[in-house]
């Protein structure tokens, strides 16, 4: 069910920032695939968090600042931006909270002109030592996802949408 939960969130979050990608003919250029990555550049951060009441939690984050970025309240979920921070606000989509990056996204889910493909960084995590919950299949290129937990058990997307 968790699992189930992972890959869904995933979807989720691809169709959340999927309208804001402009196509190119090749990104291979623009990713680093150093396999050595002293300096991983992970992309946009962002929280995302399960709400109880979207309308409630749009209320709460606007008093702070936050405009809606992305997402609707009829499809249960909004991006809210405030400056250069992003917060997801999802409504029974997933249990917990979850810190997510986005490898090749800025935070105006703008492409950047290079980063480290989600392979590498997977590749690097795992010659640390660092136990992977989901990884990206190691033979695919573009869009894939791996997920981790920190030492105190908080969920961690590694979200490529490129």
């Amino acid at each position: 069910m968790k699992k189930l939960s992972f890959y869904i969130l995933g979807i989720i979050t691809a169709f959340c920032f999927g309208f804001l990608i402009k196509p190119t003919e090749s990104i291979s250029n623009q990713i680093n695939n150093d396999e050595t990555l002293e300096n991983m550049k992970l992309g946009a951060f962002s929280v995302s968090l399960s709400v109880k009441d979207l309308q409630a939690s749009k209320a709460f984050y606007e008093n702070l600042g936050f405009t809606q970025f992305a997402g609707s309240m009829e499809q249960n979920y909004l991006i809210m931006k405030n400056e250069k921070t992003l917060i997801g606000l999802f409504q029974g989509m997933f249990e917990g909270n979850i810190l997510t990056f986005n490898p090749g996204w800025d935070e105006n889910a703008v492409e950047l002109e290079s980063f480290d493909d989600i392979r590498a960084i997977q590749k690097h995590l795992k010659s640390k030592g660092v136990k992977l919950d989901a990884e990206a299949d190691e033979n695919s290129s573009g869009p894939a996802s791996l997920m981790l937990r920190d030492p105190d058990g908080n969920l961690i997307l590694l979200d490529q949408h490129l």
